[in-house]
């Protein structure tokens, strides 16, 4: 009986031992899958996927260390395998307003559409303040489009740009900033042409002006009353950067449109009015963007192209809306 007895002892240890070997395995196996998934989801080091020395005819860093990307700078496929697994939502927003017409707001949805960060989730926030201008939008998989109403009330000195800031700055908190990751802001005067992709993706992100990164930097249109919100001395500046396009987190665009109303009401009690792309400029100026996208992606073919520009992202309408 007894011999009975540690049989079964022994049999039953045999086990426990077996079982607790596999637990552990099973435990070592989660543990190397945990640290792949980890790798695979960290986001990927600026030299993983930006090389400079690949374009040495242009300004590919900033002095604040931020890329500047033009074409050939970049590896697509880095960062495809990390924003892929992340699941990310982009929002466009399109400001449709003042003297444009439907066919306009067609021509820049249906090139986004076709163009604008291929095989992720986008949303299209239209800005109207005539909904009766809407054309008929066909849109691919992946996309939506959410038509926002610009509110025409305001103060007196208040111009487009300001009320649709101070829209903006409502819709971002109302919903979108917990509807996207990454959010941008373009004019409606601009086709795209060829992609526009993750590697434009960036905490705070700036387009260089087409025209103003070719000419001297001394005859920058930059605001130079010192009493205004957006001076910038002379001898000052980065670069000038263009205000038809502008991005970032939602966060980012939120403060932005937030420092923006307060610069413009600064310069109410003042006695002053400058551009909304001086204003842009003077945020920039202070707060560097981490990313600056070439004129490589708003270029105006009205320009002699220059040998710099290889691959155009997005054209300017010759027409002003």
């Amino acid at each position: 009986m007894n011999s009975k007895w540690k049989m079964l002892l022994l049999i039953s240890f045999a086990l426990s031992l077996m079982l607790i070997k596999h637990h552990f395995r099973i435990k070592k196996h989660l543990q190397k899958t945990s640290l792949c998934w980890d790798h695979e989801t960290e986001e990927p080091q600026l030299s993983d996927w930006f090389n400079p020395k690949k374009r040495v005819d242009v300004i590919t860093t900033t002095d604040w260390l931020a890329p500047v990307i033009w074409e050939g700078t970049y590896n697509t496929q880095v960062l495809e395998k990390y924003y892929k697994r992340l699941n990310i939502t982009i929002g466009l927003v399109v400001w449709a307003t003042g003297k444009f017409t439907g066919e306009d707001l067609q021509q820049f949805i249906q090139s986004a559409n076709k163009h604008f960060m291929i095989g992720y989730n986008v949303v299209f926030y239209i800005l109207m303040d005539d909904f009766s201008r809407l054309p008929h939008i066909e849109l691919g998989p992946l996309r939506t489009f959410k038509l926002l109403a610009i509110g025409s009330e305001g103060k007196v000195w208040e111009d487009l740009n300001v009320i649709g800031m101070k829209n903006l700055n409502m819709y971002i908190i109302k919903h979108i900033e917990r509807e996207v990751d990454f959010l941008f802001s373009m004019t409606i005067n601009q086709i795209f042409k060829n992609d526009f992709g993750v590697e434009t993706l960036g905490k705070s992100v700036a387009q260089l002006h087409a025209w103003w990164y070719f000419e001297n930097a001394k005859k920058v249109p930059y605001e130079r009353r010192s009493k205004s919100a957006a001076f910038i001395p002379f001898g000052k500046g980065d670069f000038y950067y263009d205000s038809a396009i502008f991005g970032g987190t939602p966060q980012e665009v939120l403060t932005f449109t937030a420092e923006y109303q307060k610069a413009v009401t600064n310069d109410t009690k003042n006695g002053l009015r400058s551009t909304y792309e001086c204003h842009l400029n003077k945020y920039f100026f202070i707060n560097k963007p981490t990313k600056l996208l070439s004129p490589e992606y708003n270029w105006d073919p009205t320009f002699r192209t220059p040998p710099q520009i290889k691959c155009v992202k997005i054209a300017r309408q010759s027409k002003r809306i």
